[in-house]
This record gives structure tokens, sequence and C-alpha cells, in this order.
């Protein structure tokens, strides 16, 4: 079948045929950014933290006075690793998933540029075994090295411990341990002594992207008055180990708000609430734009049809068969699509660049408008499908009775 009759009846209509191809235009370019968004957040939502997420707990404590911490932290944590089915735990400043925390930027030098921008995790020589980190390299901390560390204190840390993704970044080369750097809130130059596999920072959001798995581990002991007491249960005994040690706490010293003891994996649940309900809602407007999108088609492709009852009444007196008369529709569907594909595309990278520009999102993945250009031509096939079988369905006599 020639395109040029199509194109020339499309002519005819062009009002109606601009309007279904602005309308798959604008749902492409709405398309193939809301599923980036929507696999970027969800991406973003399935990292690992580096540690044992699923018998991690933390329970964030608040002293009621200030009189003696050192003494009341240090028994709380003797309490809580005598607990039955306790591996180990630590008192932290934060965790992963915390949305809140310290952070800083390394340099080689006290008054060179930031090299890497890191996360700062206090943390003792049990800190790696209570969330089940892994050591690639060098060693954990000792004992001796930990330190005490009250609001506003200003030390100078004796040694850190990185993860691998700011050891790669710092030092390409795979030469971290033993090397020294600087950080502004710490007067002083600091060994590296270890390496981590993996530790996320404690923050989710978007912005963090670039340096997501930059954590450090200080060897400072928390005591103020409120910190985070991270916990290890055994596997499968986390419920009971929660119920437990809260139980504990309470009874050891009462002048205390425990403001939450949760999972890792309920933090981690509430950390991403905002990302997962913005994918919930962008897929409700790509399907609602689909659903739009395809009634559109199914509309003035069935309005054609109507208009059409003696032209094709005509053709299938001279012989046109059902096919031909289904496969004219169908093609003269998918040209309007695919111009509308072509526009949409277009669309959809100007609407990316604008994002970029002003919200630092990333660049759209080719893929993806690929994916909704295929969708969508498609989804206009689909939709005009069954206008064009009423359309095939026509026959001579049909047609003379319209007239």
């Amino acid at each position: 079948m020639e395109v040029r009759p199509i194109l020339s009846a499309l002519l005819r209509n062009k009002v109606a045929a601009l309007s279904i191809a602005a309308q798959i235009a604008l749902t492409l370019a709405v398309l193939s950014n809301a599923l980036f968004i929507v696999e970027q957040r969800m991406s973003a939502s399935r990292r690992p933290t580096g540690t044992d997420e699923a018998n991690v707990f933390f329970i964030s404590n608040q002293w009621v006075g200030s009189d003696n911490l050192d003494a009341r932290v240090d028994a709380d944590l003797a309490a809580i690793r005598q607990a039955p089915g306790v591996i180990d735990a630590f008192v932290s400043n934060s965790y992963p998933l915390a949305n809140g925390g310290w952070d800083d930027g390394v340099r080689f030098a006290p008054d060179q540029s930031e090299v890497a921008h890191t996360a700062l995790y206090f943390a003792d020589d049990h800190a790696i075994a209570a969330l089940g980190l892994t050591l690639v390299a060098g060693r954990n901390f000792e004992a001796a090295e930990v330190q005490p560390f009250h609001n506003n204190d200003v030390r100078v840390p004796t040694s850190i411990i990185v993860t691998k993704a700011l050891a790669d970044r710092l030092f390409p080369h795979g030469d971290a341990l033993g090397q020294s750097v600087y950080m502004p809130s710490f007067p002083g130059k600091v060994p590296i002594v270890g390496v981590l596999a993996r530790l996320q920072v404690p923050w989710v959001a978007g912005g963090v992207n670039k340096f997501e798995g930059n954590s450090t581990l200080l060897p400072f002991r928390q005591v103020n008055a409120y910190g985070h007491y991270l916990v290890r249960a055994r596997p499968g005994r986390i419920s009971e180990v929660m119920h437990e040690v809260a139980e504990t706490l309470n009874k050891l010293d009462g002048r205390r708000v425990i403001e939450k003891i949760w999972p890792l994996t309920v933090q981690r649940a509430y950390a991403y609430r905002d990302d997962r309900g913005l994918a919930i809602v962008l897929s409700v407007v790509c399907v609602a734009l689909l659903a739009v999108t395809g009634f559109g088609i199914v509309g003035i492709t069935s309005h054609w049809v109507a208009q059409r009852r003696r032209h094709i009444g005509i053709r299938r007196a001279l012989g046109a068969t059902r096919a031909n008369i289904l496969r004219y529709f169908q093609i003269e569907n998918l040209l309007i699509s695919a111009a509308g594909v072509i526009a949409g595309i277009g669309l959809a990278l100007a609407g990316n660049l604008w994002m970029v520009r002003h919200y630092a999102m990333l660049r759209l993945d080719p893929e993806y408008t690929l994916t909704g250009a295929l969708l969508l031509l498609l989804l206009g096939q689909l939709a005009a499908l069954w206008p064009a079988l009423r359309a095939a369905s026509i026959s001579p006599a049909d047609a003379t009775r319209a007239l």
C-alpha cells in the first residue's frame, strides 16, 4: 500500500492528526523522564549499607541530666554486650540511613583544597563487629586508641578507618594504608590504619550520590546527652534482643528517654519513604497519560472511520479486502505515532537537560527514551486496532445504505 494517499488524507484532517501527535510527544517526554527518575530512586533505595542490616538495630538514647555520663555510657555498653543474643554493640553519633550526622572534607595538606568528602562516624574497637562490616585491608582500632568525645571537644583522632570508595578516591593506586590526611574538623594529621569494603553515609537524599560510599570511622566514644547505641543480634533473634536490651537499659538507669529502638530494616523503609511516594505518584501519572493517549487514538480513529464509511464501501466494492482496510488505518496511525515519537524524543531530552541544570538530576539514559518510544508506538497500534477492525467489517452494501 502506498503511503502518499494516506498522507493526503491526513493533510485534510491535520488538526486532529497534529493533536494526537502532540499528545504522544508530551506523553513520551513525561514517560521517559518519569521512568528514569523512578528507576534512579528505586535503585538508590536498594543500595546496600555494608552492614549486617537484617540483624542490626539502633537505640536513640537521651539522658536526663548530664552528671557522670562517661560511667553511665560505659555501664550501658557493658550491659548490652552481656545480654543474651547480642554479638556486639557500640555508641556513635550516627548510623547508616539516619539522614543526619557529621561530614567533612579530606585533604592532603592543611592549606590544600578538598580532595574528597566523607561522612564521619564515631566508633570504637567493637564497631566493626557490631555493624557486621568487612575489613578488607589494615586493622581494627585498638582499645587504647579510643577517646571519649564530649560536646565541643576538639580532638585529633589517633587513627582512622576509611571505606574502599574513599580510599580509592584519595589514593587511586591502592596505597591508602599508612597514609595520612587532614580534615578541617580536627587540627592535625591522621593516619589511615584500615579499609572497609563498604559503609554507606547516613544521608539518602539525591545530593549525596556523589559520595554515598565515602565514610570514615573515628576512634571516638560518644559521651553526650544524646547518642545512638548500635547493636547486632544473632541471626533470627533481633526482635527478642531488642525487647531484652530495652528492658535492661531501663532497669539499669531510668534517667533516660529512649526515643527510638528500630531495626535498620525499618529505618531503611522510613528513610526512603519519600522516594517510594514519588515513584508511586509518577507511576500513576504515567499510567494515566498512557490511558488518555490510548483513548484519544481510539476516539480519533473511530471518528475517521465514521466519516469515511462511504469511502470504505467504495473501496470494498472496487475489490479492497478487509486486510487492505485494516492495514490502511494501522499505517495511518503508525505515521502519526512516529511523528509524535520523533517530537517526543526531542522534548524528553530538552526536559531532562532543564532538570539537570536546575535540580541536579542525572542525564537521561537513552534506553528509557527508546523504551518509551517503542511502548507508545505499540500503544498506538493497539488503540487503533479496534476502530480499524470495525472499518474492515464495513461491507459495500452497508456503506451504500448509510448514504
